[in-house]
């Protein structure tokens, strides 16, 4: 099994440490074999042009069809016709990432009711088994 995505020119990738961590961006330029130039296109995602170490980026499934130092609008223009801020929405990597950012924005009270609710429900699905097994 050798690897599907790769570093290359139009791969969207979420950054995932530093001032914009957690958004996308989509690599323009590879610099050298330690960092890559990446943008946002700021307008969308929130990120600016900038110099990113591979360290800091994972690489998504999506590509946008650009050349090599696009400019932000026709980088703009490629996302809008790939879709591709519908497609990240749509995978469960970012589902599984807004559940997190959800439950970590959670007061006490809304942790205790989810507890309850859990209890709730497997007391549910215990009665259905005995039930069943009846």
């Amino acid at each position: 099994m050798g690897f599907s995505r790769y570093v290359e020119v139009g791969r969207v990738v979420l950054i995932n440490h530093g001032p914009d961590a957690g958004k996308l961006a989509t690599v323009i330029d590879i610099v050298d074999q330690n960092k890559c130039l990446v943008d946002g296109p700021e307008e969308i995602t929130g990120v600016s042009r900038q110099v990113v170490s591979y360290k800091r980026i994972a690489l998504t499934d999506l590509k946008a069809n650009v050349q090599r130092n696009a400019r932000a609008k026709s980088l703009k223009a490629a996302w809008k016709e790939g879709g591709i801020l519908d497609k990240w929405e749509g995978s469960s990597w970012a589902k599984k990432l807004d559940a997190k950012k959800k439950r970590a924005s959670l007061s006490d009270f809304d942790r205790f009711k989810v507890m309850v609710a859990k209890k709730q429900k497997s007391r549910i699905i215990a009665q259905k088994i005995k039930e069943l097994k009846a």
